[in-house]
């Protein structure tokens, strides 16, 4: 895991040094492939390493917690790097139903009722201090100075989530790599049901694509086997391992080329766009535009760390994102 955060906290710096937007951690519990428990940590230290980017969660699985608590610790991470946080929240568990167990407070012999509504309405109302004259949350006090509801962003992957965010005029975040299916019906329904907030007067949608920059394309598909892998073994019942090197993956795949070619007649846009950086820029130019995006959220996994970074520089360049000076 040690090796897995420093990793993690060299691509921040690299972003923030080309000039990315953002940067998110998300949340997952017991999954070997993915080393973030906990994202509100790895969001602080990354907070003193970097200068322009902004810090978010993608997301705070919001059931397993207080939302009190949740509004502390992101009270504290504004009051570190002021006006570069986002507070992401999800209503999945980030893990498997045993996790999911063993991370409640209170273990009964029944169902936890799905109150992720209730939950997220009052964590916007510890953010703005506006709990009604009668609400007897209305006596904590929290610091005076500190973020709103404004930072908060709705993460999801449904027509639940998207109806939601509309209701509450909260910006929506959609992860299309996990779910492509739903992408443009949730997107829509989203926007066009979307009603206006004192922090928000107009819907914002960032859809999250997973991305594979490289010189050629078959050096991409090449380096895109890894993470075919880790979906074929997903979908297949076989669940998440650690990412495995191309040549492993091919085999067990057979072709990249088929699992390309599956991946995409499952949505209208393939849930991992691999390429040269320029064919990889006109595909989310193109899928933005279709959708009405403001913007596009880019994740990248590959063995190789290094190959990792590479895709990144490379997208940016081909952006022509506003680099720092060294």
């Amino acid at each position: 895991m040690s090796a897995a955060i420093e990793s993690s906290v060299a691509l921040a710096r690299l972003a923030d040094r080309l000039g990315y937007a953002r940067y998110w951690a998300a949340e997952h519990h017991m999954l070997n492939s993915l080393a973030s428990p906990a994202p509100e940590l790895l969001l602080a230290r990354v907070a003193g390493e970097t200068s322009r980017i902004r810090l978010g969660s993608g997301g705070i699985m919001l059931p397993h917690y207080s939302p009190l608590k949740v509004a502390e610790i992101f009270y504290m991470l504004d009051a570190m790097s002021p006006g570069r946080i986002d507070l992401g929240v999800g209503r999945a568990p980030g893990g498997g139903p045993l996790e999911a167990f063993a991370l409640r407070r209170e273990r009964l012999d029944r169902s936890m009722p799905d109150d992720f509504g209730e939950q997220l309405h009052e964590l916007m109302s510890w953010f703005d201090r506006d709990f009604p004259h009668d609400h007897p949350f209305r006596r904590i006090r929290l610091p005076d100075a500190g973020p709103d509801s404004a930072m908060i962003w709705l993460l999801g992957s449904s027509s639940w989530s998207a109806a939601a965010a509309a209701q509450l005029g909260l910006p929506y975040a959609f992860a299309h790599f996990f779910s492509g299916e739903n992408t443009r019906a949730a997107v829509t329904q989203y926007q066009s049901r979307f009603a206006p907030s004192r922090h928000h007067a107009k819907p914002y949608a960032m859809i999250a694509v997973s991305v594979i920059c490289a010189p050629s394309r078959d050096e991409a598909e090449y380096l895109a086997a890894s993470v075919r892998w880790m979906r074929h073994r997903l979908h297949s019942g076989g669940g998440l391992g650690p990412l495995q090197p191309p040549d492993v993956a091919l085999r067990e795949l057979g072709a990249v080329s088929a699992a390309s070619r599956t991946e995409r007649s499952l949505s209208e846009w393939p849930a991992l766009i691999v390429g040269t950086p320029e064919s990889v820029r006109t595909e989310l130019e193109q899928m933005a535009a279709a959708l009405g995006a403001a913007e596009m959220i880019v994740v990248t996994m590959t063995f190789d760390p290094r190959m990792r970074f590479r895709s990144y520089e490379m997208l940016a360049a081909a952006f022509g994102l506003n680099a720092a000076q060294a």
